[in-house]
């Protein structure tokens, strides 16, 4: 799955234009790499994502194509 439409599935971000224009800010990164929006999304991926001064470190624990408001939390773990 895309890294834009994941983090917009799993509610991270709220709409996936915002994901992918913070993707193509590069605020985004993936084990450590900046990640652009069209990054392939694996479970065990570590998320980093910069938003003004607030950092957001989650791991990915599951990839599904669409989830319900409870299952969204379930796709990611808070670091």
């Amino acid at each position: 799955m895309r890294l834009d439409k994941y983090l917009k599935v799993s509610r991270v971000i709220k709409r996936r234009t915002v994901a992918n224009e913070v993707c193509d800010a590069k605020h985004v990164t993936v084990n450590g790499k900046i990640a652009r929006a069209s990054y392939d999304v694996k479970e065990g991926d570590i998320i980093e994502i910069t938003m003004g001064a607030n950092t957001t470190r989650i791991q990915v624990t599951k990839v599904v194509e669409h989830a319900t408001k409870d299952d969204a939390g379930l796709m990611y773990k808070v670091l």
